[in-house]
C-alpha cells in the first residue's frame, strides 16, 4: 500500500464498534479516519442505541467528514419532498464515490496515490460486484479486528466482538477475507 492510506468506514463496522465502546481503535494503524457525510447521516439521523455515541465521538475525535455529491442529491431531494426518497444502500454509494475520487486524484498533478482501506460489516458488499478500484481494498470489521491483533494494537479481536454482542450488537458472521 502507499504512504497515504485512508480509512473509510460504512456504517456497520462503525455501530458494532459503538456497541463494544471500541471506537477509538478506528486510530490504531495511524491512517487518517475519512467518515463520509451519507454515512454520518445513516448512524446519526434516528435515535438508536448507538447514534448519540457516534455522533459525540465523531465531534470528540474531530473526525474528518467528507463531503459527496451522494449526499448533497440525497438533502436535495428530501428538501423538495420527492416521493419515495431513496435511502437504502447511499452510504456505500458515498464510499464508491469516494474511493473512485481517490483513484482520478492519482492523474492530477501533485496529487500523491490515496489508497482508501473500505471498512464494511455488509454481505452484499462481499460480493465482486461492489466495485474497488485497484488503489483501494475492502475489508471486513472481523478482518480489522484481526489484523489489529496481529499488528499487537488489540490484545483481542475475539473480546471486541463478544462485547459488542453481550452490548446487543447481532454482530455478522461474514468472514472477509475467506480463510
Amino acid at each position: 500500500m502507499s504512504a497515504s492510506v485512508a480509512l473509510l468506514p460504512d456504517a456497520g463496522p462503525l455501530i458494532t464498534l459503538a456497541y463494544a465502546d471500541a471506537l477509538d481503535l478506528l486510530f490504531k494503524p495511524g491512517w487518517p479516519l475519512v467518515l463520509v457525510d451519507m454515512v454520518l447521516h445513516e448512524v446519526t439521523r434516528q435515535q438508536t442505541p448507538t447514534s448519540e455515541k457516534l455522533a459525540r465521538w465523531v465531534e470528540a475525535n474531530k473526525v474528518s467528514v467528507r463531503t459527496t455529491r451522494t449526499f448533497q442529491h440525497y438533502q436535495q431531494t428530501l428538501a423538495a419532498e420527492a416521493v419515495g426518497v431513496r435511502k437504502s444502500n447511499l452510504g456505500e454509494l458515498a464510499i464508491q464515490e469516494t474511493m473512485n475520487d481517490f483513484a482520478l486524484e492519482e492523474f492530477s498533478l501533485g496529487q500523491p496515490r490515496k489508497t482508501g482501506v473500505f471498512l464494511f460489516e455488509d454481505h452484499k458488499i462481499a460480493r465482486a460486484s461492489f466495485l474497488v478500484p485497484d488503489n483501494c481494498r475492502k475489508i471486513s470489521t472481523r478482518a480489522f479486528l484481526i489484523f489489529l491483533e496481529q499488528k499487537g494494537w488489540l490484545a483481542s479481536a475475539t473480546e471486541i466482538e463478544r462485547q459488542a454482542i453481550q452490548a446487543g450488537r447481532n454482530f455478522s458472521s461474514l468472514r472477509f477475507p475467506p480463510e
